[in-house]
């Protein structure tokens, strides 16, 4: 008499464990590497650099964010800069004396003027954002591909545009000038804008909003990962992978695809948020369509749905364009004796070649998720 085959689940869980714990450790060596990064970068090049670590941990955030939408629940979105533009534009509103000015009323309301601490204006950006993701994400529930994708890149371009002409007849987002006087960031009257003494060590604004940012993309990360092993990762992958056949086990893919595009979309308000307090001003030009395809293209480069790897994209494209910028100026005059071509132009150049033979040697990305174990008969 034949026995009946018997499906064993140890394995699999035994390896999602396994990659749980792996990605913890992942997190901490990142830990350690930012602790020590600023200090190696900031004694080798001075302040600038530790700046470009700053915006770094900003794009990486957004990269994490997005790496929900794409990455988990395989949903190509080109307008993802939109919803870093909410965040900034809410903290923007809440932390500056914008609308007291505009607005009598308002005035009238808060004579001081509007000066929302930004531990309350990002939980509430984080929200708008993710309203405006389920938005997004509400009318594009039966697209896929090319379709979803030139509708998500028409939405980002509809925000900033928005962003760019409601100026008028009312006055909310002050047009293409800005808006400026964004109340930076403090906790319990520790203003991360201003420089500060430890140990008789002076330590600069841009180390306060450096360790600020990098427990806030830790955190992002942690969350990440707690998704990615849960019933809701799994379910995004499943969509991912096969989306008929996600429904057919029982699967609500529209709820799923919707808490995607919201859990995405609150990430990059988060980013937003901190980009606001972090610059003290906000203009439509910083949320242009070429910041989405940056950091799409983080999320590809490093390996799309594998945490780590999307971090790495983050560092590797957020850092190389600022290396190539400050270098391509002093090696053609050591070359040739003066600037034959604009860095920038060069920049561009190494940048999309980069790009190119990364994509043709490595398609999967530069880290690319490892293949889950089978189940065992």
């Amino acid at each position: 008499m034949n026995q009946p085959v018997q499906t064993t689940a140890a394995p699999t869980q035994i390896s999602a464990a396994a990659a749980t714990r792996k990605a913890y450790r992942g997190l901490a060596i990142f830990l350690i590497g930012a602790i020590v990064a600023p200090v190696l970068v900031g004694y080798a090049g001075g302040n600038y650099w530790v700046r470009v670590l700053d915006f770094a941990l900003l794009y990486i955030m957004l990269a994490l964010g997005l790496n929900i939408v794409v990455g988990f629940a395989g949903l190509l979105d080109l307008g993802y800069i939109a919803f870093y533009a909410v965040g900034a534009y809410v903290t923007a509103f809440l932390s500056s004396p914008h609308l007291t000015l505009q607005f009598e009323w308002i005035a009238h309301m808060f004579p001081g003027g509007l000066h929302v601490p930004v531990w309350f204006t990002i939980p509430i950006g984080a929200a708008v954002a993710a309203i405006f993701g389920i938005l997004l994400g509400a009318p594009t529930l039966r697209l896929r591909g090319d379709y979803l994708a030139i509708v998500t890149l028409g939405f980002g371009e509809i925000i900033r545009i928005f962003m760019n002409n409601l100026d008028r007849p009312v006055n909310i987002t002050n047009g293409p000038k800005g808006i400026t006087g964004i109340q930076p960031a403090s906790l319990f009257g520790f203003d991360f804008s201003k420089a500060h003494t430890f140990f008789g060590i002076q330590v600069n604004s841009v180390y306060m909003y450096y360790y600020l940012f990098v427990f806030l993309a830790l955190l992002i990360a942690f969350i990440c990962v707690r998704l990615q092993h849960s019933r809701i990762g799994r379910a995004w992958v499943a969509i991912r992978e096969d989306e008929v056949a996600a429904k057919a086990m029982g699967i609500n893919t529209r709820n799923i695809k919707l808490l995607a595009f919201a859990m995405g979309a609150s990430f990059g308000g988060v980013a937003g948020g901190m980009f606001s307090a972090f610059q003290g001003f906000v203009s439509p030009e910083s949320f242009t369509f070429w910041e989405s395809i940056v950091v799409l293209s983080m999320v590809v480069l490093g390996g799309m749905g594998h945490i780590p790897g999307v971090i790495l994209g983050g560092v590797l494209l957020s850092a190389f364009p600022e290396i190539l910028r400050s270098t391509m100026g002093p090696l053609q005059m050591k070359l040739f004796g003066s600037v034959i071509v604009d860095p920038e132009v060069i920049r561009q150049l190494l940048y999309g070649l980069a790009m190119i033979l990364i994509m043709l040697y490595r398609p999967a990305g530069l880290w690319p998720s490892p293949r889950p174990e089978e189940r065992t008969l």
